[in-house]
Parts: structure tokens; sequence; C-alpha cells
């Protein structure tokens, strides 16, 4: 008989061979707290490439390509609609 871990981990490495994608969970340790950035310059130390709601789309025009690599939290979206400027559920996004 195998182990909890043992199963769980021969599960994980079937589905990963057969093309799944396994989302983890992440600790409350390394989430920061949701909190208001005084501007996008503190916020992008923290949520690199911005933070959006969840089912935000970047709002782009011409050629240029979205940025998808934004943080998803409502909370701090919440905390920092302000600096959406372009209304389009991603506070200060970049590339």
């Amino acid at each position: 008989m195998r182990s909890r871990s043992a199963l769980a981990t021969l599960v994980a490495s079937t589905l990963l061979s057969s093309g799944f994608v396994i989302a983890t969970s992440v600790s409350a340790e390394a989430a920061p707290k949701p909190k208001a950035y005084k501007n996008c310059t503190e916020l992008n130390k923290v949520y690199k490439h911005g933070v959006g709601r969840p089912g935000a789309k970047d709002k782009v025009s011409g050629s240029t390509k979205p940025v998808t690599s934004f943080t998803v939290s409502a909370a701090t979206y919440k905390l920092n609609t302000k600096s959406d400027r372009d209304k389009d559920g991603i506070a200060c996004e970049k590339r």
C-alpha cells in the first residue's frame, strides 16, 4: 500500500505528463497583505506587472500585446482602483 504523499505525487506526475496543469495553493505568508499604495511606483515594487481583479483583461491599442502576467487580487485591486487609469480592471499594469 502506498502512502498518501506518494499517491499524490504519482497522480500529479501522471496529470502533468498528460498535459494537465495543476494549480498549487500559496501559503498566506507568501502573499502580501492587501493594502493601498500611494502610486504605481510603490505598487510595482511588490506587484511587478500590476494587480487586477479576477477576469480582467488589459486594454491595448494597435499591435501592443496585452499584459497577462499581472497578479490577480480582488482585495488589492479594490484598494488601488485610483491607479487604474484606463479602467480595464488592472492597476499599474507593466510589461
